[in-house]
């Protein structure tokens, strides 16, 4: 999950070198943490949340075939 998030998230922004992704594995649940560059933060949100949204819809679809849950926080 960590590197699917790390993959689109580098494919969006302009600066790929300041991504950091950490995933925080629990029993159910892991928790991705997605940290971008300050000036990248609009291009990982999108207009009304759209592309945050859509990368929440991939992870649940992808964590979903793994029988695990997965929440994407983005972080400032």
């Amino acid at each position: 999950m960590k590197e699917l998030v790390e993959h689109i998230a580098k494919a969006l922004v302009d600066f790929p070198d300041q991504v950091e992704v950490n995933e925080v594995e629990g029993q159910q649940t892991s928790v991705i943490e997605l940290k971008v560059a300050k000036e990248d933060l609009g291009k990982i949100i999108g207009k009304q949340g759209r592309t945050a949204r859509a990368m929440r819809t991939i992870l649940s679809a992808a964590s979903t075939k793994l029988r695990k849950r997965s929440v994407l926080e983005i972080l400032e």
